[in-house]
C-alpha cells in the first residue's frame, strides 16, 4: 500500500507539471541541447555519433530507449530508425524522468523500512513524498537531466546491498556510473559497509545460540549487544575490530563482494583508457582541489534538512554534547574553524561559469551572499562548522563510526574534485543524509514538506513565467537550480 500511495503522490504532480513545462518550454533548454539530440541518435539506432560537449556517459540514452520500447512494443518488430525516431520528442524523453521520480519515491520507502525497520509504512510514505519535493531534485524531474535516473540507481544499489543481494546491487552500481561517473565513490561506501555488515553478522552466526532458527527478542537483543559494544569501542579500536573480523573471513569477503570489485576494476580500465573521468569538455571540469564546496554542502544540507539541525532543541542538544565532551568537543572545533578558514581562503573556487550564467540560483548566491563583502566568506565560517557537526552528531546516533567517517570521506570524494558549485552534485549524499538520520515529528515533516512545496512553486513559476533575453545572444533564457 505504501508504495502505490507514494507512486500515485508523485504522478498526482508530476505528470500535470510535466504537461506544463513542455507546453511552455517545448524545446530543449540548457543542457538538454545536448542530452535531447544525442538521445534522438540512440533513437535512429546511431550508437557511435558522440557530442563531445557531453561529460557523462550515455546511462540515461539507454533507459530512454528501454522505457520508449516499453511504451510502443510494437516497435521492436520493425527497424530501430524507422520506428523510435519519431517517438524520440524533447516530451516523451523528458517523461523518463517523471517515471524515475516514481521509482526514486518507492526506492526511499523500502530504504526506510530497511534501515528504520520500526518506522511504520505511513511515515515511510510520508518521507518518500517529502524527498520526492525536495527542490532540486523535485524541479529536475521534469528537464532530460541525468540527475533523477542517478539517483534512482544510487538507491536501487543501497536498497540491494542493505538486503545482502550483492550481485544485484553490483550491477545498479554499474548502472549507476552510465549515469555520473562519481557513483562510483558510492558503490564503494556501500559496498565496504555492507562487508563491515556482512563480517558482523558472520561473527554473530558464530556464536552458540539454543534459538537459531527464529529471529526472536533474544537474537535482536545480541545484535543490540553487538551495536552497542562496537559503539563503546574507540574509532581507533572498531577499526582494528572491523580489520580482525574482515581478516578472518577475508575468503568469504573476497568471493561475497566480487562483483563490486569486478565493476571497480571495469571502471578503472575505463578511465585509463578515456584519459580521465570526464568524457567530455575536459578543459571546463578539470579536476581542482575545490575544498570550499565540503563546506557548502554542509551547510545546504543542514539548511535543506532544517528541523533536524537549526532548531533551539538540536542547538541545545548539540551544545549539552559539547559540554560532556569538552576537551575532545574544544580540539575538534580549532581544528575545524582552522581547516575552514584555509578551505576557504585558499581553496574556493569560482569557475567561469559560476560567474558568468546568470540562469543559475548559485550565480545570485555567490554574488550576493558570498561576494557582497571580502569579510562574509569567512563569516559564514562558524555557521559551515556548525552545520558539518550537527550532521556527524545526528548520523553518529544511528550509525557507527566508522560508517560515519566513510560518508563524510566519500562526500569529499564526489565534490572536491568538481570545480562547479551546481546544487545538483548535493542531491545523493543529502538523500543518504536523510536516511540515517533520526525520525522526526508529524508536524516538523509536514512544515518542512510544505517549505519545499512552496520552494519548488517559485522555482517552477520562475522557470515558466520569468523568461528573460541577453542581448549578446539569440533565445529566451529562464532561471533555474
Amino acid at each position: 500500500m505504501g508504495r502505490l500511495a507514494v507512486t500515485a503522490a508523485v504522478a498526482a504532480w508530476a505528470i500535470p507539471i510535466a504537461a506544463l513545462v513542455d507546453s511552455i518550454v517545448p524545446d530543449p533548454y540548457m543542457d538538454e541541447i545536448f542530452h535531447v539530440p544525442q538521445a534522438q541518435h540512440y533513437c535512429r539506432g546511431d550508437f557511435l555519433t558522440w557530442d563531445p560537449m557531453i561529460t557523462t556517459p550515455p546511462g540515461l540514452y539507454y533507459i530512454s530507449l528501454a522505457y520508449l520500447a516499453s511504451l510502443f512494443p510494437g516497435a521492436w518488430a520493425i527497424k530501430v530508425a524507422e520506428a523510435f525516431d519519431p517517438l524520440c520528442t524533447t516530451a516523451l524523453l523528458r517523461s523518463t524522468n517523471v517515471i524515475m521520480a516514481m521509482v526514486c519515491g518507492v526506492l526511499v520507502h523500502d530504504l526506510l523500512l530497511c534501515i528504520k525497520p520500526g518506522i511504520g509504512k505511513m511515515k515511510a510514505t510520508a518521507y518518500a513524498i517529502l524527498v520526492a519535493l525536495y527542490p532540486v531534485h523535485w524541479f529536475f524531474t521534469f528537464l532530460y537531466y541525468t540527475d533523477v535516473a542517478s539517483l534512482a540507481a544510487v538507491l536501487a544499489m543501497y536498497l540491494s546491498c542493505l538486503k545482502k543481494r550483492f550481485w544485484v546491487s553490483a550491477l545498479f552500481g554499474a548502472l549507476s556510473i552510465l549515469f555520473r561517473q562519481t557513483n562510483v565513490i558510492w558503490m564503494i561506501f556501500f559496498a565496504a559497509n555492507g562487508a563491515i555488515a556482512y563480517v558482523q553478522d558472520l561473527s554473530l552466526s558464530d556464536c552458540p545460540s539454543d534459538e537459531n532458527s527464529e529471529p526472536t527478542d533474544k537474537s535482536r537483543a545480541e545484535v543490540s549487544d553487538r551495536d552497542s559494544k562496537v559503539s563503546a569501542l574507540g574509532f581507533t579500536e572498531e577499526l582494528f575490530d572491523i580489520g580482525f573480523k574482515i581478516w578472518n573471513s577475508k575468503c568469504k569477503v573476497l568471493i561475497t563482494f566480487a562483483p563490486f570489485a569486478i565493476v571497480l576494476v571495469t571502471f578503472g580500465a575505463f578511465i585509463i583508457w578515456n584519459g580521465g573521468i570526464v568524457l567530455g569538455a575536459k578543459e571546463a571540469h578539470v579536476v581542482s582541489p575545490h575544498f570550499a564546496q565540503l563546506l557548502y554542502f554542509g551547510l545546504v544540507s543542514a539548511t535543506a534538512l532544517l528541523p533536524w539541525h537549526f532548531t533551539p532543541g538540536r542547538v541545545s542538544d548539540l551544545f549539552h554534547w559539547c559540554r560532556k565532551n569538552k576537551t575532545f568537543s574544544s580540539l575538534a572545533m580549532l581544528i575545524a574553524l582552522g581547516l575552514s578558514f584555509v578551505a576557504i581562503h585558499l581553496f574556493s573556487i569560482a569557475h567561469p561559469y559560476l560567474l558568468a550564467d546568470n540562469r543559475h540560483y548559485t550565480f545570485y548566491i555567490w554574488r550576493k551572499v558570498i561576494q557582497a563583502h571580502w569579510m562574509m566568506k569567512y563569516i559564514l565560517i562558524p555557521l559551515y562548522v556548525y552545520s558539518w557537526f550537527s550532521v556527524i552528531n545526528i548520523l553518529g546516533k544511528s550509525q557507527p563510526r566508522v560508517w560515519v567517517v566513510s560518508f563524510v570521506f566519500s562526500v569529499a570524494l564526489v565534490l572536491v574534485p568538481a570545480p562547479l558549485v551546481e546544487f545538483r552534485y548535493y542531491t545523493i549524499p543529502l538523500v543518504v543524509l536523510v536516511l540515517n538520520s533520526p525520525v522526526i515529528g508529524n508536524g516538523k515533516l509536514l512544515a518542512l514538506g510544505s517549505a519545499y512545496a512552496a520552494v519548488d512553486l517559485f522555482t517552477l513559476a520562475m522557470f515558466l513565467f520569468r523568461p528573460f533575453h541577453w542581448g549578446h545572444e539569440p533565445g529566451t533564457q529562464r532561471f533555474m537550480w
